[in-house]
C-alpha cells in the first residue's frame, strides 16, 4: 500500500506540473489566465470525485485498506482548489479586495464558489490523526459529512459557470448523482436490513 500511496501522491501532481509547463510554453490558448483557472477549478472537482468513489470502491472490493487514499485525495482537493482560489484572487482580482467582495455579492456562481471553498479549511485542519482524536470518531465523522455539501456545491458553481454547452458540468453532475446514490441506497438497505432483524 506504501507504494501504492506515492505513486498515487505522485501521479496527483501532474496536472498543477502539465499546466505550469503549458503556460510557459504557450500551450493554454488565447486566454491563458482563464484556462489555468478554470482548469486548476475542474481537477479539484476531479479530485472530490475520487475522494468519494473510495467508499463505493472498497464496498465493491471489500480492500478496506482503500480508505488510505481518501485522506490524501482530499488534500489534493484542497491543494488544487487553492491554487483555483489563488489564481482567481491574483490574476482576476488583483487581491483588491473591495472588488473582491463586489465580485462575490454580484455574481452568484462566485459567491458559491467562495463558500464552497470556505468549507474545505475545517475539514483539511481535521484532517490529521490528533484531530480525529480529539474531536472524536463520531464528532469527526458529522464535520466530514460537510464533503457531500461541497460536492453538491461544486458541482452548482461549475454549471452556473459554464455559459453554453452545459455537457461537461452535468456529466460530473450525473457522476455525483451516481456516487451519492450508491451511499443512500446502501444506507436504506442497512436499515431495513437491522429493522427486520428487530421486528
Amino acid at each position: 500500500m506504501s507504494k501504492l500511496k506515492i505513486t498515487l501522491f505522485i501521479a496527483s501532481l501532474f496536472p498543477a506540473i502539465w499546466l505550469v509547463y503549458a503556460l510557459l510554453t504557450d500551450q493554454l490558448g488565447a486566454n491563458p489566465v482563464e484556462a489555468i483557472t478554470r482548469d486548476t477549478g475542474l481537477w479539484a472537482l476531479r479530485f472530490l470525485w475520487f475522494t468519494l468513489l473510495i467508499t463505493p470502491l472498497r464496498w465493491l472490493t471489500g480492500w478496506n485498506q482503500l480508505v488510505t487514499l481518501r485522506r490524501m485525495l482530499g488534500l489534493y482537493v484542497f491543494f488544487y482548489a487553492l491554487l483555483h482560489m489563488l489564481l482567481y484572487l491574483w490574476l482576476d482580482q488583483f487581491f483588491d479586495i473591495n472588488e473582491i467582495i463586489k465580485d462575490i455579492i454580484k455574481r452568484p456562481f462566485i459567491t458559491i464558489g467562495f463558500f464552497t471553498f470556505t468549507a474545505l479549511i475545517p475539514l483539511v485542519i481535521t484532517s490529521n490523526n490528533a484531530m480525529v482524536k480529539r474531536l472524536g470518531g463520531k464528532s469527526w465523522k458529522k464535520l466530514h459529512r460537510l464533503t457531500y455539501f461541497i460536492a453538491i456545491a461544486s458541482s452548482i458553481h461549475f454549471y452556473m459557470l459554464v455559459k453554453q454547452d452545459k455537457a461537461e458540468p452535468l456529466f460530473y453532475i450525473a457522476l455525483l448523482v451516481v456516487l451519492l446514490g450508491v451511499r443512500i441506497y446502501r444506507h436504506q438497505k442497512k436499515f431495513g436490513t437491522l429493522a427486520s432483524s428487530l421486528s
